[in-house]
């Protein structure tokens, strides 16, 4: 506020704010972790405005809307929290694919089981589940 930096007071804002409300629900946000995908809540919701502004050839909304997008970038970088790429993600998908096969499992409870075995190695991770899963869902019908 001292520093009449605007658009970082209004990110940091809408976190307490997000913070706040996860705090009110059965789910509040206990760690690290959770916080980071709060942030990514936050940031994908950013990125659907200035998509939505760019269609409504609204400039001055797309601008702020990218400042917000970059504050909340440096937020999660900061935030010690490790992040994997994808590289990574595939190489421990393909691990559990193997271990799961090692101990029998096939067909259709595969995935369940790859899924299990993979959100277990990536506990305390700034990761996207949906994206995990489409992963797994790729490599287990192979």
């Amino acid at each position: 506020m001292r520093a009449k930096d605007a658009p970082r007071l209004s990110v940091l804002r809408s976190i307490m704010s997000a913070n706040l409300n996860a705090s009110k629900t059965s789910s509040p946000i206990r760690t690290d972790v959770q916080l980071v995908a709060l942030i990514r809540k936050l940031q994908k919701s950013a990125q659907d405005a200035v998509a939505d502004a760019q269609a409504a050839g609204r400039d001055d909304l797309v601008e702020k809307e990218n400042q917000q997008i970059s504050i909340l970038d440096e937020y999660v970088a900061g935030s010690g929290v490790q992040s994997l790429g994808e590289a990574e993600i595939k190489a421990l998908i393909n691990e559990a694919i193997e271990a799961a096969k090692g101990a029998g499992t096939a067909g259709k409870s595969l995935m369940g089981d790859v899924m299990k075995r993979v959100n277990a190695a990536l506990e305390g991770k700034d990761v996207d589940k949906k994206s995990v899963a489409a992963l797994v869902k790729e490599l287990t019908s192979q």
